[in-house]
Order: C-alpha cells, then structure tokens, then sequence
C-alpha cells in the first residue's frame, strides 16, 4: 500500500544507521524496499525519573505496569494507526509529482511514517504479550479510508489527491504527531518515551515540506499576480490565494480534532498516572501534578465563545491544541511575510478554533471562520467560500501534471531555496526506473 509504481526507483534518501549525531542522517540512492527498517529509541537517560502526576519523582518504568497495560497498549496502537495511514492516503501522489525534488522528499516522508509504524509495532510485541501481536497485526489489516476497516482517526480516512492538500496536511496534520509524540515522549514508560523522542527528529522534516512546500506555492502565485496585474491567475496555472485560505481552513480544522474533547477525563488519568505528559513538560512552571490549579480555555455557552477557568487536569486536550495553534502561527507569519513582500494586500489566517469542527463542544453547531455562531441555513449557502468546493477541486486537479525533468518544476510552484543535503536543486533525487 505504499508508493505506487516506484519500488525500483533509486531515491535519494535520508537513513538512519544509529541514534548518533552522525548516524541518524546517512544520504544516499537506495531503493524504498531496500530501506533500512530500523529500531531507534533516543539514548537513555541515566537515572531518569518520573517528572509528573502521581508517581513523579520515582524511577521511569522499564517495563509495564499491569494497571496501565491497556491503556498504554490503547494509545500506542492509535498513534501507530496513524503512521500507515498517511502513506496509504498519498500513494498515488508520485504520478502527480511537481518536480524531482519533491518526489524525492514524499518518498522521504512516506519511508519514515512507515518506520514509525514498525517502531510502534515493536513495542507491541516487545512489551504487550499475544495482545500486542494481535493488535500490531490489525495495524496492518486496517486501511485509509476502507469501509469495512478504516483507520481509528477521521482525518486519516480523508484522501489526499493533490499536492496542496499534501502540503497542507503535511503542515497541519503531521504538526499534530509532532505534538502527540512530544506529550508521549514525557511518559513514564521509558521504551515509548525513548521511541517518541526519536521519531520526533524525523517529523521536524515532515512538516518542513508543508511549510515550505506551502510557502512555495504562495511564493508563485505572488509571481503571477505581479506579472499578470490580476488577483486571479487560475486562467494562468496558478492556484488563488483565496483558494489557499480554503484549503488551510478545512486541514486546520481536521487537524484540531486530532486533540480529542476539551473536557478529557482520560486525559486526566493518562497525565495522573504517569503515561502522557504535556508538551515540554519540563518548561512549564507549576507543580506538575496539577492538583488545584486552574487553565483558562475557550467555552461555548448560551451560543457565545467566552474565556473559563477549568480545572487544569480536565483539559489538558486543550492546552495541548493551544500548543499547536501557538505553534501553527509561526507558519502562517512566514507565509504573510512572502505576501507582503510582493506587495500584495491579502492576508492568510487561521480560522476560529470553533469552525469547521466534528469532535468537542463545537461539533453540534456551525461557526464562520471568525467564530460566530450561523444557522445551518447559512452554513450551507456560505460553506463554498470558506472551504474547498468543486471549482477549486477541479482547477488544483488540472494543474496536477507530472514534471521529473531534473531541475524543472511545475509552473504552479516554485523551486526551493536550496537542494537536499547540499547538493543542487538540479540534482536527479529519484532515478526513476
């Protein structure tokens, strides 16, 4: 289910040979089955100790606690659903392919979401017994989108048909696992934490090529509309700022989902008991068990959106989305600062955290991009200018011409700065059999 038609393909790749700083990075032509399939956990760290909930301060464990195993068992499964997930959703996405270098780092994306599959599979069976290796079996029977057996979390079910949508869902989606893993990476299970921390080094790169991949894409059409003189250059091969805010609107809200309900009692216990932690625990200042104290989160009430002092165990889900949404932003700037640096009078932004949702407080009602509450009326006459509808579907589709001539690109993108481990944009990535 991996990348179709390209397994004889020589691809220039990133592999990791040791968790070393100068092992962990190898580059070289190897062939997508020929990767190396290892087993990497961060190196461990000398008398670590639990750093919060209930049990901080005692040693990590090395093994799993009997009260926990289902529980731990549960979240590594579901992380590890989502890694197979998005190679499946992309499979197809080669044909398509914008230039070399990009071929090259979907292909990069796809070999390492694979490994965290097989990272979370080996805890599995290390770990979890004959119900690890059922489980870790069912990864592989599951697939995006299957109707009879589709992956646990709604927007791995989603498909992604074109490279804007790739781009997006590498920018906003994979940003997701960076968060996820970080939260699990503070667990007191130390062979998780261990795992998590490494794969970590592997999703900075993932969500490189949304951000870059997006800002690139703004970066030619800026081009087009100065060289135009018109706000519309879909006539010309480029892709709508407007169509843009679109796409970002519905990966940003699919992506918020991915944190689960604002109120989480199994939040709660995941954090008492020492299994999930928030993102850089150790950076926050309070006591880290988090016994009387209070976050200030977003509450619907009476059909306003106000601020509400919650108890800060219950929702941690929360904080963990506003780490995100703090962190989604940097993005958003880079790609206003491209913007304005054409002179262009448009400005990208994040939607309400409100719109466009499915999972939480939201889910039963419909909000514009700027948080106010509208009729189901007036969502459905207005749905088509806040989010993808057939006409940008079918302009992107267009534009989804293979280009695999060294150094070319597709007219709808721009080329990256600079090439892949020092070598020249023109460098041939993948060799294609």
């Amino acid at each position: 289910m991996g990348p179709s038609d390209f397994m004889n393909s020589d691809v220039y790749l990133r592999t990791a040979i040791s968790v070393e700083s100068n092992g962990w990075a190898h580059f070289d032509k190897v062939k997508m089955p020929d990767y190396r399939w290892g087993i990497f956990l961060a190196k461990p760290e000398g008398n670590r100790k639990i750093s919060f909930g209930l049990h901080m301060g005692e040693p990590v464990w090395q093994e799993v606690p009997g009260e926990h195993r289902s529980t731990l068992r549960r979240l590594i499964v579901t992380q590890g659903d989502t890694e197979p997930a998005s190679v499946e959703q992309q499979r197809l996405l080669g044909h398509t392919c914008p230039s070399l270098y990009d071929l090259r780092n979907l292909f990069q994306v796809n070999i390492e979401e694979g490994r965290h599959l097989w990272a979370m599979a080996y805890l599995l069976h290390a770990y979890f017994g004959r119900d690890g290796r059922e489980e870790a079996d069912q990864l592989l029977e599951r697939r995006s989108g299957d109707i009879d057996k589709p992956r646990i979390l709604g927007a791995f079910n989603e498909s992604t048909t074109d490279w804007l949508s790739y781009f997006m869902f590498t920018f906003f989606t994979d940003r997701d696992g960076k968060f996820q893993l970080a939260a699990l990476a503070e667990s007191a299970f130390d062979p998780l934490a261990r795992t998590c921390r490494f794969m970590l080094t592997e999703e900075a790169h993932h969500m490189f090529v949304g951000d870059t991949g997006i800002q690139r894409v703004i970066q030619r059409t800026c081009e087009l509309m100065i060289s135009k003189d018109t706000d519309n250059i879909a006539p010309y091969g480029g892709i709508n700022l407007d169509t843009i805010q679109r796409y970002l609107n519905f990966h940003f809200a699919i992506s918020l989902d991915l944190f689960g309900s604002e109120i989480s009692t199994n939040a709660a216990n995941y954090f008492t008991s020492g299994i999930k932690g928030r993102y850089k625990e150790d950076k926050i200042d309070d006591n880290h068990v988090l016994s009387n104290l209070a976050y200030n989160v977003f509450k619907l009430e009476s059909g306003k959106i106000s601020t509400s002092a919650e108890p800060a165990l219950t929702v941690l889900n929360e904080r963990l989305r506003d780490d995100y949404i703090e962190d989604c932003n940097k993005g958003i700037y880079r790609w206003n600062k491209t913007i304005r640096e054409h002179n262009i009078n448009f400005t990208l932004q994040l939607p309400n955290r409100a719109f466009g949702r499915s999972i939480g407080q939201y889910r039963n009602n419909r909000f514009t991009p700027d948080g106010a509450l509208i009729s189901t009326t007036d969502w459905n006459n207005m749905k088509n200018t806040w989010l993808p509808n057939k006409s940008d579907q079918n302009h992107i589709k267009s534009l989804m011409q293979k280009v695999v001539e060294p150094g070319a690109f597709a007219g709808w993108i721009a080329p990256p700065r600079r090439g892949i481990n020092g070598q020249p944009i023109s460098f041939k990535y993948v060799r294609l059999s």
